[in-house]
């Protein structure tokens, strides 16, 4: 199938899941839109219909567009491997440019005393250590160091590793929430789950690191 084709592509260049999961909306989004046409019938009036329905009738931002043209270039250059687009449709739209909101200290103080359980330990990781949400999601135990008040992120925004601090204030109840976790994950054992995908060859490599908490997420991660 088409669409197996491009996770496969999109794999071998090991590109993350969640542009995974964005490049194959688009492409059925893409394919729905014209008719359920296989792409090989289209080309630039049929892309450029598509972009506009986006702009016009969904009203969707630069950045959105953005990510739905290079879904579908991607599938015509590297999948079916077609090319010969026009300048238009490879134009970009432009982001604008805005300024950040920011909350005050006192902002962030109201919303996280409204907040309880693993969503406010979310939410604190999220402010006091610079985490995107994913990131803190599939965050591993083994990346978490208590002693030297640190987190490792892997395989971050662009396929980077980086460590940032780990907030005091969010030690104590990370650790219990370990705790609740180590004991959910045992009773998963016992009826046969607990285990978890890895990445790349590690699973081959080490046959029970799917299911060792020291060195793999609990289900999705550590706050997932």
């Amino acid at each position: 199938m088409l669409l197996d084709d491009l996770k496969t592509a999109i794999r071998i260049r090991h590109y993350s899941r969640r542009t995974e999961e964005a490049y194959v909306g688009w492409v059925r989004r893409f394919i729905l839109f014209n008719g359920k046409r296989h792409p090989k019938e289209m080309g630039d009036p049929e892309l450029q219909a598509f972009l506009t329905h986006l702009a016009i009738k969904k009203q969707v931002s630069a950045s959105t567009q953005n990510q739905a043209l290079s879904a579908i270039l991607f599938l015509y250059r590297e999948v079916l491997k077609v090319g010969g687009f026009s300048i238009d449709v490879a134009v970009h739209a432009r982001r604008p440019e805005r300024l950040p909101v920011v909350l005050t200290r006192q902002e962030v103080r109201a919303i996280l005393d409204l907040m309880t359980g693993a969503s406010r330990l979310v939410a604190c990781l999220l402010y006091g250590a610079g985490l995107r949400l994913l990131e803190c999601q599939t965050l591993r135990v083994k990346d978490v160091d208590f002693g030297r008040n640190e987190i490792v992120v892997r395989d971050g925004k662009g396929q980077k590793d980086r460590a940032t601090m780990l907030p005091d204030s969010t030690k104590e109840s990370l650790s219990q929430h370990l705790q609740r976790v180590q004991k959910l994950h045992s009773q998963d054992l016992k009826q046969g789950a607990g285990r978890v995908s890895l990445p790349d060859a590690i699973c081959r490599k080490y046959p029970n690191a799917d299911r060792e908490p020291s060195g793999r997420p609990t289900r999705e991660g550590i706050c997932g």
